[in-house]
């Protein structure tokens, strides 16, 4: 038995997901003819009170799209230092768009109304023009911590007060729906763009959707096809991530609470410095000095359980769907054999 921790998207479709993408009624997208990507994208954006949707193949696009789409050649990106979109998405904020991020260090990855207000560039000729905020729910860095529906409604009447528009990377937003307790429609008047991925914690194969209002989503279009993210037949993967709103959401509470279970275990272990709070499906946990983290992960492999190096001596686990009760008792188990 292979127990792979290392991210939820390693997950693979199961047999009622792959029944409905083998059932699928496609077209070219390109022509907008795929009638199963439009009622993903109508369904998405309906979900978050949003005007439309546009299907991509990944949430890097998606966010890089939102920050082409939103800024112009100069212009500067405010996010947290902990950013997926800065962090991990190849330097696309500056490859892709000509824009330079400004960088907060906020509460385990979350940023605060004042922090950005504090941040906003006067308007000079010599200083860089503040357009955008960026925030990320939750946030993959800082171990799953997630955004209260208060904290994003005093960052978005900060934006709205200064003029800026506001996107939210929520790769994992439906772990903090679950988690915090508030509703996709409350989330979304509150941005100007949102992406949603569907290959995480929700489990489908491929897939993210990017929302906003008609003009934004007209705009994200021609930037997708210039990203070379127009696809044709891609219905079969839109119904994947249909089948994945209709049944993985609520599932999450189970990622959750096995992740509550892992985190005790690791923080009971002699060889283990520090674990980051866990509150949604993601445990960072970092390593004493005595025990290298090369051979931790090794051990760990040579019994069957798959880990994600995050930093120096730090390694991340992710509960998902393809982990049950059973897999996180042998997780435990193995780890408690490490010397």
């Amino acid at each position: 038995m292979t127990i792979d921790l290392r991210s939820d998207t390693v997950t693979l479709p199961s047999k009622g997901m792959k029944d409905a993408m083998f059932s699928a009624v496609v077209g070219d997208d390109v022509f907008g003819e795929d009638s199963t990507i439009n009622t993903l994208e109508e369904r998405a954006a309906k979900m978050f009170g949003m005007e439309a949707g546009l299907f991509c193949p990944s949430g890097t696009m998606t966010n890089q799209i939102a920050i082409n789409v939103s800024t112009k050649p100069g212009d500067e990106v405010i996010c947290d230092y902990t950013s997926h979109v800065y962090q991990y998405e190849g330097g696309g904020i500056a490859r892709n768009s000509g824009v330079q991020a400004k960088l907060l260090h906020g509460d385990r990855g979350r940023i605060s109304s004042t922090q950005v207000e504090e941040s906003i560039n006067q308007i000079f000729d010599w200083l860089t023009r503040s357009k955008l905020v960026s925030i990320e729910n939750t946030v993959n860095k800082a171990g799953g911590s997630y955004y209260s529906l208060q904290q994003m409604q005093e960052l978005s009447a900060v934006c709205k007060k200064r003029s800026l528009l506001m996107h939210l990377d929520g790769a994992r937003i439906f772990n903090a729906i679950i988690e915090a307790g508030y509703t996709p429609t409350e989330i979304g008047p509150l941005f100007n763009s949102i992406s949603i991925c569907l290959s995480k914690g929700l489990g489908a194969p491929a897939g993210s959707v990017l929302l906003g209002s008609k003009e934004f989503i007209r705009e994200a279009r021609r930037a997708r096809k210039v990203f070379g993210g127009g696809m044709r037949q891609a219905g079969f993967i839109a119904a994947a991530g249909l089948y994945a709103l209709d049944h993985n959401i609520d599932r999450l509470k189970e990622d959750h609470r096995r992740a509550q279970v892992l985190r005790d275990a690791v923080q009971a272990l002699p060889y283990v410095k520090e674990v980051l709070p866990v509150e949604t499906n993601i445990i960072i946990f970092t390593l004493h000095d005595a025990i290298p983290v090369d051979y931790f992960m090794q051990r760990l492999a040579d019994n069957g359980v798959k880990s994600a190096l995050f930093g120096k001596q730090t390694v991340r686990f992710v509960t998902h769907l393809d982990i049950n009760d059973q897999m996180i008792e042998k997780t435990i188990e193995v780890l408690k054999k490490v010397q």
